[in-house]
Formats: C-alpha cells, structure tokens, sequence
C-alpha cells in the first residue's frame, strides 16, 4: 500500500521565515546563543567549583566584565573574552559558519 502523505492546510511558512520578514532574525538569532553561551559557561562554573571571582581570576580579568560575559542579554562579548572564559573552566570556543539553507533569491528589478 501506498503510504499517503497529508499537507496542513493551516501550516504557513516557518518562524524563521516570520523573524526574517519582521528583520529580526538575526538579534534573535544573536540573543538565542548568547543566552546559550552564558548558560554553559555557568553551568561549567558550578561543576567545576567555581565562583566568579575565582573564574575572573583564572580569565585575568574583572568581576564586572565576567558579569557581562554571563549576562545572556549583554551581546556586546568579545571573541577573545569568549575564549578566555571557556579555557577558565576547560573548555574550548567552536564556531563555524553554515550556508543558508534556504537562501534568499535577489532578482533584479526590470526597468522598463
């Protein structure tokens, strides 16, 4: 028999789509892993025993900036502070860059 596949009528296009169309896919994208980052990080800490001024110690840096590196709504991190934070509790930092998927078509405009 046939295996008989049914479409949502109601389904629309994905939240993706919908964050693009309003053009905030990307700070929604940026505060989702940075939010990510920052629970890691913290959840790192507490395994490993460690407070946060013994992790600012271990990053050769202040309090105050380890607050920001753990504030999962401060998106203003550096990559160098990111690394140093992640090598303080054994850690290391991966980022890659992925092709988009659904890429957006740009068509240019006839004139005439």
């Amino acid at each position: 028999m046939a295996k008989v596949v049914r479409v949502n009528p109601h389904a629309g296009s994905s939240f993706d789509d919908f964050l693009k169309e309003d053009g905030i896919f990307e700070e929604v994208q940026a505060r989702a892993l940075k939010r990510a980052l920052a629970e890691q990080l913290d959840e790192a800490m507490q395994s490993g025993k460690l407070n946060k001024v013994s992790m600012a110690q271990r990053m050769a840096t202040s309090r105050s900036q380890l607050d920001r590196v753990l504030d999962p709504s401060n998106l203003s991190i550096q990559l160098d502070t990111l690394i140093k934070a992640a090598s303080a509790v054994g850690r290391t930092v991966e980022i890659r860059l992925k092709r988009d998927t659904k890429r957006t078509r740009v068509t240019a405009a006839s004139n005439g």
